[in-house]
């Protein structure tokens, strides 16, 4: 078919940016190809107001190039709302490189990846993401200095998850406080979906608090060793959705507030670290609203990985860290009760206080 032939019903099937839903005036979206070292990837830039788009790497078997798409759009807008309601001077960006980080990353593909990332010349700065470790993030530094969350011993603030979660539980705890009148957890019933790296380090705060823990995982190797390193249950069922629990704290991929499960969710609070939690913004938010569940924004408790590898850029210490992540615990409770004084969601509530910088910063520029 020669582009003479196709449609213009056709052609809008096919845009390959501009048409899609989760296109939201972002900046750039650059396609990474490299046939000798397999590297299929996107970079997504959604606003560079506050600074350069940091934003970590994911390497995901995504189905097709057109969900790869998609989750980096909606990945990149929401660094975008997590740095500017951190108070980072930082923009949103994300990346995602299609294929099985098991099998088919090589030093190399990092290195040609590293590459794309250093023609953008610190307009984007990568970090590490879902089925990347610290490791490839060092490799990337040996070609562009424009890379976080490299090893401590190569002067890197190191691994961001345990920081992620640490801010996590803060958010979690915060939005206790909202519901029960206390952030005290011991006793309440966890379901913590999604055991990487960022999950257990969570199952740790939880289990450590009192709290009873129930985990899940598509890896049962990893579910049996979480398990019995912190004493922890097993979802054995089907159905996890419809399970009594007090908190549900999804920590694997996002979407999975949806048209599916939304009715199901028996939590009285959700507060987790996936990114993307609501499938549909509005809709699902205002859902949540209704049925009176406490929604902690997944783009402000899960920013402890970003304030962490941002230390590498303004070269603040541990101390100053966890200051700032710890922080995530009193702008949960500011957002919360904004979304009750207000009437508005929560995740409504945070956009507003991340729009509001923007938008004072976008003023300051163009005087």
């Amino acid at each position: 078919m020669t582009i003479d032939t196709i449609s213009s019903k056709e052609l809008t099937k096919i845009d390959p940016v501009f048409g899609q839903n989760s296109f939201d005036n972002h900046e750039q979206i650059v396609f990474c190809n490299d046939k000798d070292t397999g590297l299929k990837a996107i970079i997504g830039i959604h606003n560079t107001v506050l600074g350069p788009a940091l934003g970590g790497t994911r390497m995901w078997s995504y189905n097709s190039e057109w969900e790869a798409l998609n989750d980096v759009l909606r990945l990149s807008r929401g660094m975008t709302f997590k740095s500017a309601i951190t108070g980072l001077n930082l923009g949103g960006g994300k990346a995602v490189i299609i294929g099985d980080s098991k099998t088919m990353k090589t030093p190399e593909l990092m290195k040609r990846f590293g590459e794309f990332v250093n023609s953008l010349s610190g307009k984007y700065i990568t970090a590490e993401d879902v089925g990347m470790e610290t490791s490839d993030m060092d490799l990337v530094r040996e070609v562009t200095p424009y890379v976080t969350g490299i090893s401590e011993s190569k002067g890197g603030a190191g691994n961001p998850s345990p920081i992620t979660a640490y801010g996590v539980f803060m958010g979690m705890k915060a939005a206790a406080k909202f519901k029960y009148g206390t952030d005290v957890l011991e006793g309440k019933k966890v379901v913590v979906q999604g055991i990487g790296h960022v999950g257990e380090a969570l199952v740790e705060h939880l289990s450590c608090e009192g709290a009873h823990v129930v985990i899940s995982d598509i890896n049962e190797e990893r579910l049996d060793l979480v398990s019995k390193k912190y004493d922890v249950s097993i979802y054995r069922g089907s159905d996890i959705y419809s399970e009594d629990m007090d908190i549900y704290a999804p920590c694997a991929l996002g979407a999975t507030i949806n048209d599916d499960t939304i009715y199901k969710i028996k939590a009285e609070i959700i507060a987790g670290a996936a990114n993307n939690q609501l499938a549909s913004e509005n809709k699902h938010g205002k859902l949540l609203q209704e049925r009176g569940i406490v929604y902690a924004p997944d783009f402000l408790i899960n920013a402890g990985g970003i304030i962490n590898v941002y230390a590498e850029l303004e070269n603040y210490g541990k101390q100053e860290i966890m200051r700032k992540t710890e922080n995530i615990y009193n702008t949960c409770l500011e957002i919360l009760e904004r979304s009750k004084q207000y009437n508005i969601t929560s995740n409504d509530a945070a956009l507003a206080i991340a729009l509001e910088r923007i938008e004072e910063r976008k003023i300051e520029n163009s005087k």
